[in-house]
């Protein structure tokens, strides 16, 4: 191919990080150097505001398209999909989430884009018969799944719908640690801006305020252990349609001056030095990002013991609990707080530790180059 491979990346929703370093459907468009990819990125709904970064793809496309327009049959959206990948004639399409992977799927039936990859982040992507029979039934040799974590390439599989082994892989996600620390606040002004009072003893969350998050349980558990430690808090950072329901809870708790939800914070891993514990009580996750943020804050860790985040939580040395397992978690959360600051310490280089030995983002994008490239490579040597 004596032409520059060219690459489209579609995501749903236009969802840009100001700072990348997390920003994983951006560290992929970093995968591929410009002298021999050109890479346009995506997005079916949103647009950049005046404030807020674009991706750092060579051309970004916007299709404006509606919630309505995406629902059912989606008939419109298909036409303006086809008409442009047809126009712009993709040799790789890299698609996230379940609908743009839907859309491409019946798409390339006429597009016949010769590499065709689609990535899986949450373990229920596929837990819908229609979906199933939709991958069995369209998922042909141009096509590469990918899950993010082994437990979501184990899920596909355990679809029994059109993934197999040799066309599902799992990329593990990463972070760019290095950029990643170099953006953190340092302890004091990172307290200050949150307002957490020097001396406290603070236990950080990072995620949307929704029931698989966990949240609730996270409260009562730390209602249990607060009167022990007099000098513990609580930081939740997100947002999401649950806030109701736990600010009710903190009150009902009696934990109005020991706990803050702050909302939702633009590049809220910035902040991740005020905490001296992480905790992620999901009930599911498909990898857990931000408990690989909190390991790159050098913070020990407490985690749910679900397929997604197991490895992760146990190769950090962090502390395992069963989902929803209040008494369990209260007592994880014991450990921690009753640690000693060179503990707490110990357990935070371990965990950094792990991190930079297994999630490595140079390992991430060499994945993804590599993926593309053989797909590619295959299906073209097939066509010839």
């Amino acid at each position: 191919m004596n032409r520059r491979i060219k690459i489209l990346q579609l995501q749903l929703d236009y969802n840009v990080k100001r700072h990348d370093f997390a920003d994983l459907a951006e560290q992929i468009v970093l995968s591929f150097d410009r002298d021999r990819y050109e890479f346009v990125s995506a997005f079916l709904c949103g647009r950049p505001q005046a404030d807020e970064p674009a991706s750092r793809a060579e051309r970004s496309v916007y299709f404006d398209l509606t919630d309505g327009q995406l629902k059912g049959t989606r008939i419109m959206a298909l036409r303006r999909l086809h008409r442009f990948c047809r126009d712009e004639q993709f040799d790789v399409v890299i698609c996230h989430r379940f609908k743009p992977i839907s859309m491409m799927l019946w798409l390339n039936r006429w597009l016949r884009i010769p590499a065709c990859i689609g990535i899986s982040h949450v373990m229920n992507d596929f837990e819908r018969a229609q979906r199933r029979m939709q991958v069995r039934m369209l998922a042909d040799r141009h096509w590469r799944f990918v899950g993010v974590s082994p437990a979501v390439r184990q899920a596909l599989l355990d679809a029994r719908s059109g993934f197999t082994p040799d066309n599902t892989v799992a990329i593990t996600n990463a972070i760019d640690i290095e950029r990643a620390e170099a953006a953190q606040l340092d302890r004091n002004r990172a307290r200050s801006e949150l307002g957490l009072p020097e001396d406290a003893t603070v236990v950080g969350a990072i995620g949307r305020l929704v029931p698989v998050k966990g949240h609730a349980h996270l409260l009562r558990a730390f209602a249990d252990v607060a009167p022990r430690f007099a000098s513990a808090q609580l930081v939740i950072i997100g947002e999401g349609r649950e806030r109701t329901a736990l600010e009710a809870l903190i009150r009902q708790l009696g934990l109005a001056a020991r706990v803050r939800l702050p909302g939702n914070i633009p590049d809220a891993l910035r902040y991740m030095r005020a905490f001296d514990v992480f905790a992620m009580p999901s009930l599911r996750e498909g990898l857990g990002l931000a408990l690989m943020e909190g390991m790159s804050g050098r913070l020990p860790v407490i985690g749910s013991d679900i397929p997604a985040m197991r490895d992760l939580v146990r190769g950090a040395g962090g502390t395992l609990v069963a989902p929803g397992d209040e008494p369990a978690l209260a007592a994880a959360l014991a450990r921690w707080l009753g640690a000693s600051p060179d503990e707490r310490e110990s357990g935070g280089r371990i965990a950094s530790e792990y991190l930079q030995r297994n999630h490595s983002i140079a390992d991430y994008r060499n994945a993804y180059r590599n993926l593309v490239d053989e797909t590619l490579r295959l299906n073209l040597e097939r066509a010839a």
